[in-house]
Protein backbone atom coordinates (compact mmCIF):
# COMPACT_ATOMS: atom_id res chain seq x y z
CA UNK A 1 0.00 0.00 0.00
CA UNK A 2 1.15 3.60 -0.93
CA UNK A 3 -0.40 6.04 1.13
CA UNK A 4 0.16 9.80 -1.34
CA UNK A 5 0.30 12.87 1.11
CA UNK A 6 0.33 16.56 -0.23
CA UNK A 7 1.02 19.24 2.29
CA UNK A 8 -1.01 22.03 2.61
CA UNK A 9 1.14 24.70 3.32
CA UNK A 10 4.36 24.79 4.99
CA UNK A 11 6.08 26.69 8.31
CA UNK A 12 7.96 29.66 9.04
CA UNK A 13 9.83 29.75 11.69
CA UNK A 14 13.13 31.13 13.37
CA UNK A 15 14.15 27.48 13.68
CA UNK A 16 16.48 26.63 11.19
CA UNK A 17 18.03 23.84 12.34
CA UNK A 18 17.51 20.72 14.26
CA UNK A 19 19.61 21.83 16.97
CA UNK A 20 17.60 25.40 17.31
CA UNK A 21 14.36 24.22 17.89
CA UNK A 22 12.76 22.79 21.76
CA UNK A 23 12.40 19.51 22.25
CA UNK A 24 8.62 20.09 22.39
CA UNK A 25 6.83 23.33 20.86
CA UNK A 26 4.55 23.76 24.12
CA UNK A 27 8.18 24.46 26.25
CA UNK A 28 8.25 27.90 24.20
CA UNK A 29 6.74 30.82 23.65
CA UNK A 30 8.43 31.63 19.96
CA UNK A 31 5.84 32.69 17.55
CA UNK A 32 6.19 30.41 14.16
CA UNK A 33 3.84 31.22 11.29
CA UNK A 34 2.00 28.34 9.24
CA UNK A 35 1.63 29.34 5.36
CA UNK A 36 -1.29 28.02 3.75
CA UNK A 37 -1.11 27.18 -0.15
CA UNK A 38 -3.63 29.62 -1.89
CA UNK A 39 -5.74 26.31 -2.98
CA UNK A 40 -6.72 25.45 0.61
CA UNK A 41 -7.56 29.10 1.53
CA UNK A 42 -11.42 28.06 1.75
CA UNK A 43 -10.57 25.60 4.05
CA UNK A 44 -9.46 28.07 6.45
CA UNK A 45 -13.00 29.78 6.78
CA UNK A 46 -14.24 29.98 10.49
CA UNK A 47 -10.54 28.76 11.65
CA UNK A 48 -10.53 32.14 13.61
CA UNK A 49 -12.97 31.32 15.82
CA UNK A 50 -10.43 28.18 17.15
CA UNK A 51 -8.11 29.56 19.47
CA UNK A 52 -5.96 26.34 19.80
CA UNK A 53 -5.01 23.94 17.04
CA UNK A 54 -3.51 20.49 16.28
CA UNK A 55 -1.03 21.08 13.10
CA UNK A 56 0.41 18.11 12.04
CA UNK A 57 3.45 18.47 10.14
CA UNK A 58 6.26 16.14 7.85
CA UNK A 59 9.33 16.71 9.72
CA UNK A 60 11.22 16.13 6.31
CA UNK A 61 15.19 16.77 8.04
CA UNK A 62 14.30 13.45 10.70
CA UNK A 63 16.08 9.92 10.40
CA UNK A 64 13.40 7.57 8.80
CA UNK A 65 15.73 4.75 9.48
CA UNK A 66 15.69 4.98 13.95
CA UNK A 67 13.42 2.21 15.42
CA UNK A 68 14.65 3.43 19.25
CA UNK A 69 15.00 6.20 21.09
CA UNK A 70 16.19 7.55 24.51
CA UNK A 71 14.13 10.35 25.73
CA UNK A 72 15.71 13.39 27.37
CA UNK A 73 14.04 12.59 30.64
CA UNK A 74 14.68 8.98 30.89
CA UNK A 75 17.70 7.43 30.14
CA UNK A 76 16.60 3.84 29.23
CA UNK A 77 15.72 3.30 25.52
CA UNK A 78 12.45 3.03 24.27
CA UNK A 79 10.97 1.59 20.55
CA UNK A 80 10.11 5.21 18.89
CA UNK A 81 6.85 4.46 18.95
CA UNK A 82 7.31 4.79 23.02
CA UNK A 83 8.41 8.29 22.66
CA UNK A 84 7.51 11.87 21.21
CA UNK A 85 11.23 11.67 18.75
CA UNK A 86 11.09 13.17 15.95
CA UNK A 87 13.04 10.07 14.56
CA UNK A 88 11.01 7.83 12.98
CA UNK A 89 9.71 5.62 10.23
CA UNK A 90 6.96 8.44 9.64
CA UNK A 91 8.16 11.58 10.95
CA UNK A 92 4.37 12.93 11.13
CA UNK A 93 4.36 15.65 14.32
CA UNK A 94 1.42 16.45 16.35
CA UNK A 95 1.74 20.09 17.82
CA UNK A 96 -0.99 21.61 19.88
CA UNK A 97 -0.58 25.30 19.18
CA UNK A 98 -2.15 28.54 20.56
CA UNK A 99 -3.65 31.30 17.50
CA UNK A 100 -2.69 34.63 17.91
CA UNK A 101 -4.11 35.71 14.38
CA UNK A 102 -5.14 35.00 11.32
CA UNK A 103 -4.61 36.99 8.38
CA UNK A 104 -5.27 35.71 4.82
CA UNK A 105 -3.66 32.29 3.94
CA UNK A 106 -1.18 32.82 7.33
CA UNK A 107 -1.50 31.79 10.79
CA UNK A 108 0.41 32.95 13.28
CA UNK A 109 0.96 30.44 16.38
CA UNK A 110 2.87 29.71 19.72
CA UNK A 111 4.08 26.45 20.50
CA UNK A 112 5.24 24.73 17.06
CA UNK A 113 8.83 23.46 17.10
CA UNK A 114 8.93 22.64 13.47
CA UNK A 115 12.17 23.91 11.45
CA UNK A 116 11.98 26.73 8.54
CA UNK A 117 10.21 25.72 5.69
CA UNK A 118 8.62 22.21 7.02
CA UNK A 119 5.63 20.62 5.39
CA UNK A 120 2.12 21.26 7.04
CA UNK A 121 -0.14 18.31 6.72
CA UNK A 122 -3.04 19.38 8.29
CA UNK A 123 -4.60 21.36 10.60
CA UNK A 124 -7.35 20.22 13.38
CA UNK A 125 -9.09 22.19 15.80
CA UNK A 126 -8.21 21.45 19.59
CA UNK A 127 -11.43 20.40 21.47
CA UNK A 128 -11.33 20.09 25.24
CA UNK A 129 -14.52 17.74 25.38
CA UNK A 130 -12.97 15.14 22.76
CA UNK A 131 -9.24 15.79 23.36
CA UNK A 132 -8.56 15.63 26.95
CA UNK A 133 -9.13 12.13 28.45
CA UNK A 134 -9.64 13.21 31.85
Amino acid sequence: MIVDLNPIGHVSSPYKEKKDAPRQGRLTDTEATIVIDDHYLPALFRVEEKKHLFVLCWFDRADRTALRATPPHNPVEHGVFATRSPNRPNPISLSLVDVIDITGNTIRVRGLEALDGTPVLDIKPYSREIDCPE
